[in-house]
């Protein structure tokens, strides 16, 4: 398999944003005047990396929750008391296995095809992991019958993690089904919703500020996607203030650095929202016309899930539609390693997840990321129908099962 990026290599994998950060930088560059790089609307001092950051980042924190109070779930306000700021969602996620569960007596509920970080916290923290799958007859939604009486039947379960929009599946879940979980008579647990990919969903689908009502309901969201900030690696929960309390005890005293602060403090910003609106926009442009250039394309199947995100669930037939091609994992994967290996477009194979078969996940890019992937993509199913060995290649079932194993692996 190609190195994910030598530089020339199309990437649509990780469900970041192709069209860069949300801030407003001189395309000459930003300059720097007593130890501050400045621009129109970012100042990062440098002159102060030799002190520590602020422990607290209330800056920050009241930043965020402006942004989230937008009164569409409830009239109450999140203050900086509501949130826990760590390094990346991947920080919240382990801190929530550290303060509610006991190693190797206490377990969690995840809720497979979803994203793969929860069961890798689990694992590292000792704690036994409950899976009660995605609804694959209704759209990836939850099952919601299954998941209250595992609840019920099971007081070791201290948390469930709900992925909205979901990784894979790009669907929002209802936000009655999150509701009747909360409201579980008996279960004494936190419902922690994922809410990585939220602002490429309809506004007002965020149910960050609805913490202020259910404080068994915690809320994770990231400036790695939508803003287009993975590499400052932050992430923030939303909690009640009693368990914000515990998060932050719990953490490292410094775990935010002063750079990235300033970088998520600036981005934002009412100018800076507004570049991370538009980009938005562009990404929504390029993700309707993906849906509706590739089942132009013979033997792509069926989009999965939802379109809640900036990325999409695609199955790749066996043969093309109008022969009676079924999803295949085979196909799947001469797609997804022909485009790696040869064309330099690296997408991400889930065959292997429940109600995946034959799915690839494909991130949304910039319109020339697109029309590469089209015909790239185009062009490999198109010579995989003239040599119908070509899927099957010259491995054996054990070699095949082997690397789609690998490449279901990959974390993200």
């Amino acid at each position: 398999m190609c190195a994910r990026d030598d530089g020339t290599n199309v990437l649509l994998d990780a469900n970041e944003n192709a069209y860069g950060p949300s801030l407003d930088l001189p395309s000459t560059g930003s300059h720097m005047m007593n130890g501050t790089v400045t621009s129109p609307n970012l100042d990062v001092n440098f002159l102060k990396l030799n002190r520590y950051p602020d422990p607290h980042q209330i800056e920050l924190k009241t930043a965020l929750c402006k942004f989230r109070n937008n009164h569409t779930h409830t009239t109450k306000d999140l203050t900086p008391d509501n949130l826990f700021v760590g390094v990346g969602s991947d920080e919240a996620i382990d801190v929530l296995l550290r303060c509610f569960c006991t190693p190797g007596r206490d377990k969690i509920l995840t809720c497979p095809p979803t994203y793969g970080m929860y069961a890798v916290s689990a694992q590292v923290n000792d704690v036994e992991i409950v899976k009660v799958p995605l609804n694959t007859e209704q759209a990836f939604q939850l099952q919601l019958e299954a998941i209250k009486s595992t609840l019920s039947s099971d007081p070791a379960i201290k948390l469930v993690y709900v992925c909205s929009p979901g990784n894979p599946t790009a669907n929002l879940m209802s936000k009655s089904d999150i509701q009747e979980i909360l409201e579980h008579p008996t279960w004494n647990g936190i419902v922690v919703l994922d809410e990585a990919y939220i602002d490429f969903s309809p506004d007002g689908s965020s149910l960050a500020e609805w913490v202020t009502e259910w404080p068994n309901l915690v809320v994770m969201q990231t400036l790695s996607k939508a803003f287009g900030m993975a590499g400052i690696r932050l992430g923030a929960a939303f909690a009640s203030q009693q368990i914000s309390r515990l998060l932050n005890n719990l953490k490292a005293p410094y775990n935010i650095s002063s750079p990235t602060s300033a970088l998520a403090t600036a981005a934002l910003r009412p100018e800076n929202l507004a570049i991370m609106r538009s980009n938005r926009v562009k990404i929504l442009e390029q993700r309707a016309r993906l849906l509706e250039e590739l089942p132009k394309i013979a033997r792509i199947g069926r989009f999965l899930g939802g379109t809640a995100s900036n990325y999409l669930l695609v199955e790749i037939l066996d043969k093309p539609r109008d022969q009676g091609g079924h999803a295949s994992n085979e196909s799947a994967m001469a797609l997804y390693e022909g485009l790696a290996e040869t064309r330099g477009v690296v997408v991400r194979f889930r065959g292997k997840e429940v109600g995946c078969e034959g799915c690839l996940r494909i991130t949304v890019g910039t319109s020339e990321e697109v029309d590469r992937l089209l015909a790239e993509t185009r062009s490999i199913l198109q010579d995989l129908g003239h040599d119908s060995k070509t899927d099957k290649s010259a491995t054996t079932s054990r070699e095949e099962e082997g690397k789609e194993t690998e490449a279901s692996g990959v974390v993200a």
